[in-house]
């Protein structure tokens, strides 16, 4: 007899799953309002530019997990960068000279967090069960 019951694990997925088709949805929406602001504004600026490549990221980041079922972290450490560059570029000349430091530096632990984890050892932690086989001769 087959067991009929509703997994937790299923409903979280699905759930998941629709969740970042909506993001991806509205991610779309919001490239194509960012589209018409540049084309009402009649000039394209280097803060759009970042805006866009964010969004970019993003859908980037949600087709890496509709394939593979996992998210890289360094994707959305990459969106954090862009971010605070773009928050740099918007906040102009007129802002206080420590404040370029910390967003410069929060830049650069990002960065750094990056390398960090580009350059993990492979066998030391697999997410989930993502790799059975993996994890069956990890064990052994």
């Amino acid at each position: 007899m087959k067991d009929n019951k509703i997994k937790p694990a299923l409903i979280i997925k699905t759930v998941e799953k629709v969740l970042l088709g909506i993001i991806a949805i509205l991610t779309v929406i919001a490239v194509l309002q960012e589209i018409y602001s540049i084309y009402n504004n009649g000039k394209v600026q280097l803060a759009d530019l970042l805006l866009l490549f964010i969004y970019t990221e993003v859908l980037g980041m949600i087709g890496i997990f509709y394939v593979s079922n996992k998210i890289p972290i360094t994707l959305p450490l990459f969106i954090a960068m862009t971010a605070i560059a773009r928050l740099i570029i918007l906040q102009g000349k007129g802002m206080e000279p420590i404040i370029l430091l910390y967003e410069a530096g929060a830049i650069l632990i990002i960065a750094l967090a990056c390398l960090v984890i580009r350059f993990k050892p492979l066998n030391t932690y697999i997410y989930q069960s993502e790799d059975e086989d993996l994890s069956n001769k990890l064990t052994k």
